[in-house]
Parts: C-alpha cells; structure tokens; sequence
C-alpha cells in the first residue's frame, strides 16, 4: 500500500512537470509568434531607407531603444548567425502530446471513454484520437497545396467548416471533456507541423539561396506567411480549448460542439482588432461587440438543458430542496453517495486513486449539502461528473440534483 502510494505521488508529481513545461513552452511560443505578427504589420515601409530594408521601427522596452529593420531578400551581407523561433513550438507540442497520453491515454477509463456516448475499448479510443490528429494535418496541407488554398479568404473559410466537422465529431465518439481538448489538440497540430513541416523549410531554402548569391523564389516567403497567418488566427480558440477542461459548462454541456466553433469566430473577431491595429488601419470596436455577443451566446447554450433532463425534471416536480433535512434531499443524497463517494472519499476505494480529488469529499449529508454548488455545476447543470459516467448516473437523478439546488437558491 504505501509502495502504491509513493508511486502515485510520484506519477501526479510527474503530471505537474510536463503541464509546467507545456505551459512555458506555450508561452514562449505564443509571445514569440505574436509580437512578430504586431511586429510585421507595425512596420514603417513608406520610408527610402539607406540600408535597402522592406521597413523599419523604432521600439523601446526594459530601458533601452531597439532599431528594426526587415529585409525581404537580404542585407547586404549575410550575418553568420540567426536566431530561428522553432523549439518553443516543436517543445509545446511534444510536452502537449505528453500530457494527452499521461490524462488521456493512460487514464482512458476516467478521461477519454464515455459509454454513453460511445462504448470504446480504450485501444478504440486511442487509435481514433491518433488517427484524428494525423488526418487533421494531411488534409489541410493537402488542401492548401491545391489551387483551392491560393485564395486565403476561401481557405479559412473551409478550414473553419472542418473544424466545426471536427468538433462534432469529436463529441460523438469522447467524453465531452476529451472531445474539446482534442479539437485544441487537432488545431495545435496543424499549427505546429505548419512551422516543422512548411515554415521552416520554407526559410531554410530562402537562407540558403541568399547565401549560395541565388534570388530566392517569391513563392517560399507567400507560403510561410499564409501559413502563420493561420497559426495567428487559431492561437487563441487553441488556448480556450485547452483551458476548457477545467469549466464543466463548457465541455460537458448539451452544445459543447458549438460552443467550440463559436470560440474560433470569436479568435477571428479578437485578432481581427489587434493585427487592424497593429497595421494601423483602424479601430475596429465592433469587434469587441461581435465578442461580447459571441460569448454571451456561448454561456447561453452551456445552461441549455437536454431534451431528457427536461423530461426527467418535469417528472420530479417539488421533490428536492437543498438541506439534509429538507424535504427530497434524502434521494439526493442517495444519488451522490451511491455515484460519487467511491472517489470522493477520505479513503477512496477506485482503483489507483488514493486521495478524493481537488480534496472534496461527499460521504455524510452535511458535505452533500456543503459542495452543493459544485454538485450542481459538475452533475447537474452540466455532465462533468461523473467522469465518463463510469457510475452510470440517469437522467433523472441529474434533474432531481438541479431541481434541489434551483428551489434552494430561489428560496435563499
């Protein structure tokens, strides 16, 4: 047993380095990738400049002043040394995929399996998210190669139609909440193999003409610039997906496939505004009410009940209120104890498992009655809870949970 417990120490412990690593990798990519972007539209090129530079800008940050220039060919000597941003995305998705096999992989049963949507042996599951994610890339290189991909505006358009394609798909086949991060996943692959398998490329052929006195071919600096164009666009629904495992109202909601579709038009609205106005083309407002509208949509539908948690619901009328001592809280009570206290428990008896998670526990009436908010969000309003629905919760104790809390709430 305490062999058994040190190894779990040890595994979580393990989880949190690569989650770290992620995350700082990520940053420096994002940060990397965005003040480029500010950085190219920001240019001045309406100047003559001596040097023969495409632009220029005048920048000062941390005490001093930076002078940049951008050079379509090339200087007028070759500098022996150039700093290439590639590692902070190659590192962002190797320490991403780690932690998809880490969570989602090896904690299939918890995480990414869902009977009730779709009854998986786990090397099922597994093969389908590998073979998503290899097939989101094939397809649109394979799409952007064509003439099709030659206008950007129609591409991105299809691109969008994919995934939303994706992100219902992706519902059909995980549990809510693997479904949304492997719709982050399946963009930030195609992200990542743009800069691996194009970009870089791409710039290393260019560098290499430069070097050897050849004129690079035009058509290499187009490709890599629609390509991270693209890669601007998609940061920051990546980021939302991502973080969407962490808000039930997101992933385990009946529209969970179209809250993740919104939340890539509202990354075009969002980066609309800063590349107009990095570009110094406008202020763009109506942007951040498209936004604003955009999201309030999306918490809409996360409140929107299933067609049989209204059925069920209709079915319990006046049979729950909040206390333990309240009328309808004995069933409640029954229904979390008997789905839940397994894991969440001083000593939880699930497999693996040697501590309740996030330190909730729901084993007496008096800690039902405590985590009510929780119990509502996570098994009620959303489906969240119980992971995959391992223990089988029905629609109608889901619906006698939120009719405890709602008639306790107005009462309060």
């Amino acid at each position: 047993m305490e062999q058994a417990l040190h190894w779990a120490v040890l595994w979580d412990w393990v989880e949190v380095a690569v989650r770290w690593v992620h995350v700082i990798t990520a940053i420096a990519w994002i940060g990397s990738s965005f003040y480029f972007i500010a950085l190219d539209l920001g240019l001045h090129r309406d100047r003559n400049l001596a040097s023969g530079a495409d632009g220029e800008e005048w920048q000062v940050h941390g005490g001093g002043f930076y002078h940049i220039q951008k050079y379509l060919v090339a200087p007028a000597s070759m500098p022996d040394h150039l700093v290439w941003f590639k590692w902070e995305s190659y590192a962002t998705w190797l320490s991403g995929f780690a932690m998809l096999i880490l969570v989602y992989y090896l904690g299939a049963e918890l995480y990414l399996v869902d009977p009730t949507v779709a009854d998986l042996a786990i090397w099922q599951a597994v093969a389908i998210s590998l073979g998503s994610l290899a097939f989101g890339w094939i397809a649109y290189d394979t799409i952007c190669k064509t003439r099709f991909g030659d206008d950007n505006t129609r591409l991105m358009i299809l691109l969008y139609i994919l995934l939303v394609a994706m992100s219902w798909g992706y519902t059909q086949v995980f549990s809510g909440r693997a479904a949304l991060l492997h719709l982050g996943a399946f963009t930030a692959t195609i992200m990542s193999a743009n800069v691996f398998f194009t970009i870089m490329p791409n710039q290393r052929i260019v560098v290499a003409d430069l070097k050897a006195g050849r004129k690079p071919d035009p058509k290499y600096g187009k490709i890599a610039k629609q390509r991270s164009t693209h890669n601007n666009y998609l940061t920051l629904p990546v980021l939302f997906l991502m973080l969407s495992n962490h808000y039930p109202l997101v992933f385990a909601s009946q529209y969970n496939w179209l809250i993740a579709a919104l939340v890539f038009l509202m990354g075009v609205t969002i980066r609309h505004y800063f590349n107009t106005t990095h570009a110094r083309q406008g202020n763009p407002t109506w942007t951040w009410a498209a936004t604003a509208i955009l999201f309030l949509i999306i918490a809409w539908l996360s409140t929107v009940p299933r067609p049989e948690d209204a059925a069920a619901r209709a079915d319990l009328s006046g049979e729950a209120l909040r206390y333990a001592s309240a009328e309808g809280f004995d069933q409640v009570s029954d229904i979390v104890m008997g789905r839940c206290s397994m894991c969440h428990a001083a000593e939880p008896v699930w497999e693996g498992m040697h501590w309740p998670p996030k330190g909730v526990v729901l084993e007496t009436p008096e800690q039902i009655a405590t985590e009510a908010r929780r119990i509502y969000l996570q098994s009620g309003l959303s489906h969240a809870m119980p992971p995959g629905n391992l223990s089988y919760m029905e629609p109608q104790e889901r619906a006698a949970i939120v009719r405890w809390f709602t008639q306790a709430a107005e009462k309060g």
